[in-house]
Order: C-alpha cells, then structure tokens, then sequence
C-alpha cells in the first residue's frame, strides 16, 4: 500500500507544513504516524506496473519523508538518499567527461573531494570561485556544465547573490544545483529563488539529533526526478527505513530546533564580536560581517553556524577546543548539542580557509551556558 498524502487546507507557515506534511490519511483506528516497514521485497502477483517490487526501487517509508522536505522546499519531488554525498553523487550524474562545473572554493570539503576524483577519473575541469563576488561566478558560467553552489558556505559563511548567479546560469543554459544544508528551507528556498535542483545533508538540521546518516535531493523537474530516482536504484544509493523514519520524526521539530539554534548563534556571534580574545567572528546576523545585507535581503534566518577566529592563531584555536566542556569537540553540525571544531585538522579542507578557524554549530541549550564554556575556553589560554 502507497502513501497518499493527506489533504490540508491551504499552508500556511512552514513551522506547520514541518509538523503536518507527510502525515497517513485520517481514518479511524489509523496511524497518527507513517509506519516502518522493514521488508527487502514486495508480493508481486503478476507483471510489473508501477507497484511496489523491491526495496532498492521503492519503500512506502521513504514516501512521507520525501514529500515532506519537498513541501518545505516548495517541490514537487523528493528524493531521499542513504548521504549527503549520495545525493551530491546524483547532482553530478549528467555532467559529461571533460566539463566544467562551477563551485565555490570554500565548500564541503567531500564534495570539493569528489569533484577532484571526477576531474582525474573522468577529466572533470572544476572551476573554483569565490561565490560571494558575482562577476566572477558570472565569468565563470560560460560554457559550464553545471553550477553547484553553497550559501552561506561551509566552513566560511560566505553568501552569494543567489538570484543573480541563478539567473545568469539559466540566460546560459546551465542546470543549477544549490546545497541548502546550512540554511535549511526554513532559511531560504533556492527553488523559488531560480534553482533547479535543492541537495541537503539530511543528517545535519534535517533529521537534527547526530543519529542518522541520509540525503536528499528535491526538484521541481519531472525529468529530473526521475533521473535522480534511476541514479540512486543502480548505484545503490538508498536509505534504510529506519534511518528515514528517524529523520522525518526530526523534520517534526526543525522549525523548533532551527529557530532556537539560530538566536543562539546570533546572540554568542555579537558576544564573541566584543570579546578581547577573538580576532574574527562570521555569522550572516552582524552587520559587520560582509555577507550581512544581503543574507537580510534573500534569507528568513541567518542559520546557526558561526566561524571564530581567536587571538593567537592556530594553537589558540586548538586551546579554545581542548577547553571547552560544554560544548562537543566534534565534526558534522546540525544536531540539539553544540559542536566546534578547528576545520583546517583536515589535511583535506581547503588551504584559502584560515588555519586557525574554529566552526561553531550552535545547538539549542540555554545560551548562557553556551556562552559561559565559551568565555571561560577563551580565558583559559590568558587573554
């Protein structure tokens, strides 16, 4: 039996669409919540016609995730995916030996990865951009393959103009892809901003208690969607049920969880910005940051990840994280606990990011406590 969506009066906030969408249909004795069906294969009574037949094609658990986060996206297909990487894999399956696709030089730095093995596998030219300076992502489009872009970015925070490199793409005939991962679709909807294609990290916000590993990727393309879905049925990329269910059961409290973490940010990002010990502090909230005016401009929340840079260079950074005891010292983002790490530990991470940068996921504690572990980490190495 297929999930059938359920009916709902016109939406309304996506606080409530995070609650309601994805919901079984309202029948007495019914379900409140979709089941978990752990089952590898289907009954098959005769020729195929579109039923469920294998759990690698299909699963009714996946159904009610998917048109969840694509009603948040304001999609009409989603297509979850067993990871982040999984999903970005699938962006870039049409990108033919030898072209060129556009991406920020501050990115996740798997996907940057991923980029480089194509270009040795498959002769893939990577045009590396600085996604904040327009003209330059402009230049760079002409006779691109395709455009992946990050904003605001992981680990700098930049911010790009998304609707104008959206457009300048689309003049160009060049498909877009936009990791919203950071934002989250209660931050921005890069499909209503000209995008063609939205890929998440459904381990980060998403799902957003550290418990699962899974991606996502929603379009408003039929073709698309159904390239995307043929992409992850040969190459094996799928979901288990039950990471799936655990990551729309987080969809439930996104806008909670999302809301709560991104006061916290703003708040510790002004307190940080004043602090004697830190040279440098990114969050899309300070009018001081560069990308602040225009986060203001195409965003619904500056996000809760912060970049801090304090007095002293690199063994600063790694004494403020071998400081902390509230905080987690820890890698991924997104979950209820605060997490930091020092990014350039990564032999793999890009080298324009400073050495002694320190990304911040900011969780949902009592921000007091946050910032209490914060000033003492930050006085404990003497400033």
């Amino acid at each position: 039996m297929t999930h059938e969506p359920t009916e709902i009066a016109p939406l309304r906030s996506p606080a409530t669409v995070a609650v309601t969408a994805g919901r079984p249909p309202r029948v007495q004795g019914g379900p409140v919540n979709p089941p978990v069906v752990l089952s590898s294969t289907y009954v098959s009574a005769g020729v195929p016609g579109g039923e469920l037949l294998y759990a690698r094609g299909g699963t009714e658990t996946w159904e009610p995730f998917e048109e969840a986060l694509a009603t948040l996206e304001g999609g009409a297909h989603g297509v979850v995916f067993g990871s982040g990487m999984a999903a970005i894999a699938a962006t870039l399956g049409d990108v033919p030996d030898g072209g060129a696709v556009v991406v920020p030089r501050h990115a996740y730095q798997v996907t940057l990865g991923y980029l480089d093995d194509l270009t040795r596998r498959h002769g893939l030219e990577v045009r590396r951009v600085d996604i904040a300076d327009t003209d330059q992502v402009v230049t760079a489009l002409d006779g691109a393959d395709l455009l992946m872009a990050e904003s605001p970015t992981n680990p700098m925070l930049e911010v790009a103009d998304l609707p104008a490199i959206l457009a300048a793409a689309r003049e160009r005939g060049v498909p877009t892809v936009v990791d919203n991962t950071f934002a989250t679709p209660l931050g921005q909807r890069p499909l209503e901003l000209g995008a063609d294609v939205v890929v998440h990290s459904v381990t980060k916000y998403l799902a957003g208690h550290s418990d699962v590993v899974l991606g996502a990727v929603v379009t408003n393309d039929d073709e698309t969607a159904a390239r995307i879905r043929a992409y992850r049925t040969l190459h094996g990329a799928i979901a288990g049920p039950m990471e799936v269910f655990l990551a729309l059961r987080g969809l439930r409290t996104l806008h909670l969880r999302v809301e709560r973490a991104a006061a916290n940010a703003a708040e510790l990002a002004s307190r940080l910005a004043g602090h004697a010990a830190v040279a440098e502090v990114r969050h899309p909230s300070l009018p001081s940051d560069p990308g602040h005016e225009r986060a203001a401009q195409q965003m619904s929340s500056f996000g809760a990840v912060v970049g801090l840079r304090p007095v002293g260079g690199l063994e600063a950074a790694d004494s403020v994280v071998d400081a902390v005891r509230l905080w987690v010292p820890a890698t991924s983002l997104g979950g209820v606990e605060s997490t930091l790490e020092r990014r350039r530990r990564f032999t793999t991470e890009s080298t324009t990011v400073p050495e002694d940068l320190i990304r911040l996921s900011v969780g949902i504690e009592d921000v007091e406590d946050l910032w209490a572990d914060l000033a003492q980490a930050l006085g404990s190495r003497g400033a």
